[in-house]
């Protein structure tokens, strides 16, 4: 598999340095992507750079990711308008663990075979250096005109984003170019990959190596992921989408996934899934004769959720929707856990009643939905929809006004789901 060629069309090359695909295409390369280790999650705006390290590996290459526990100590000015909090080495060990985790479903790192993926952190190797040794042996190489010449820098300095640049920031692309420095030496890496906003920092790496070692080294950056309405890849109104289901739900992920618009839907199954051009274009063709069927959203949904989570996850959350949007059964409720319940009923109104309402002898339909939570303005129209059967309880249709719900009733033991017609949701909470 030709690397570049892959990547290509799959639209995922913004600049590369000339000579990378001669060298990938006449002998394996190492390459690696540096990976912000501020959070113990990865979000979908790092599968771009992970998806590159997949693929990378896949046409026969050995990918590095890097956790930058040095450099996120510092925090990148590129593309950003404030400084980031900093954070300690505890809290950086166990989020390098926790990205471990997630990044070994993307990549091979246990084989024996001679590309199996490896996972370093800078940290390991920027701690023992002192700052006088690092401006003497590294900073020394690169001139300041150098460096202030990178648009990142030029952004900052000239003040377009209000707070200016601190000494700790410039020297980011410093520290970055040494990475590449050292993994070019210990690891043979000739290649590092990330986003277009990184290409000033790759590049000073690049530099860097040929100043101090004669060596060789090239630079390949993707597009920034953006929305086709211009809005802002990843982020939904509650925040970023994670990986870690812990802080986004597998129904919440594959909802983001199916819910894209069908231009981005056309985009992003290339770019972040492992389909080939030929699975894509039958996709396409099948979008194009039956849009509203949403094959692409329908398959891009299904491939990252997988791949993110587990096929068992991906079913879940699909038997989730159909409880929202078709006929589900009260056994396919029940069968929901407490955070796909409340991910799924999302918005919909809702009350909190103290548990002692429903212990015991329990309480009648017509006492709970008219008098204690005001689903219906008086017990007369509860009665007319009642008689009519558009009333359920737990997506069971409620046969009489005599229905007495209990503890036994409850979904995940504290929540009653009223339903009024088809649509019309109603989320009670027994506290």
């Amino acid at each position: 598999m030709n690397f570049v060629e892959e990547l290509r069309w799959r639209g995922m090359i913004h600049d590369m340095m000339p000579g990378t695909e001669e060298l990938l295409m006449k002998e394996m390369t190492s390459a690696y992507v540096g990976i912000d280790p501020t959070a113990d999650s990865l979000h979908i705006g790092h599968l771009v750079g992970v998806m590159m390290l997949r693929h990378f590996q896949r046409a026969g290459h050995r990918p590095i990711a890097l956790v930058g526990g040095a450099t996120g100590m510092i925090g990148d000015p590129s593309m950003k308008s404030a400084e980031r909090k900093l954070i300690d080495e505890d809290t950086l060990r166990h989020n390098q663990e926790a990205i471990r985790k997630q990044l070994a479903k993307f990549l091979d790192f246990e084989s024996d075979a001679p590309n199996a993926a490896k996972l370093v952190n800078n940290y390991d190797w920027m701690k023992e250096f002192s700052f006088l040794d690092f401006i003497r042996d590294v900073g020394k190489h690169i001139t300041v005109n150098y460096m202030m010449a990178k648009d990142s820098v030029k952004k900052r300095i000239s003040g377009e984003s209000g707070e200016g640049l601190s000494f700790t920031e410039f020297s980011y692309q410093l520290i970055q170019g040494y990475d590449f420095t050292y993994l070019y030496q210990h690891e043979g890496c000739r290649l590092q990959m990330g986003g277009s906003d990184q290409w000033g920092n790759i590049t000073t790496g690049t530099e860097l190596i040929r100043r101090t070692l004669g060596g060789e080294a090239y630079a390949l950056t993707c597009p920034l992921i953006t929305k086709a309405d211009g809005g802002k890849f990843g982020k939904t109104e509650s925040g970023n989408i994670w990986l870690d289901p812990k802080y986004t739900s597998p129904y919440k992920f594959y909802q983001f996934w199916l819910n894209v618009s069908d231009a981005d839907a056309a985009k992003y199954i290339k770019i972040f899934t492992s389909l080939t051009k030929e699975e894509i274009m039958a996709l396409e063709e099948e979008q194009a004769a039956a849009p509203h069927l949403r094959p692409l959203q329908k398959r891009l949904a299904e491939e990252v959720t997988c791949m993110v989570h587990s096929r068992e996850a991906y079913e879940s959350a699909v038997e989730a929707s159909a409880i929202l949007f078709g006929n589900a059964t009260r056994e396919a409720l029940t069968k929901l856990d407490e955070d796909t319940l409340l991910a799924l009923f999302e918005g919909v109104p809702s009350a909190t009643l103290p548990m002692d309402k429903i212990n015991g002898e329990g309480i009648n339909i017509l006492d709970l939905l008219a008098d204690e939570v005001a689903m219906f303005p008086s017990r007369g129209e509860l009665r007319k929809l009642l008689k009519s059967g558009g009333v359920s309880i737990n997506k069971e249709k409620v046969e009489s006004e005599g229905m007495v719900l209990t503890s036994s009733d409850l979904l995940a033991g504290k929540y009653i789901l009223a339903q009024k017609g088809k649509k019309n949701y109603f989320l009670i909470t027994f506290a």
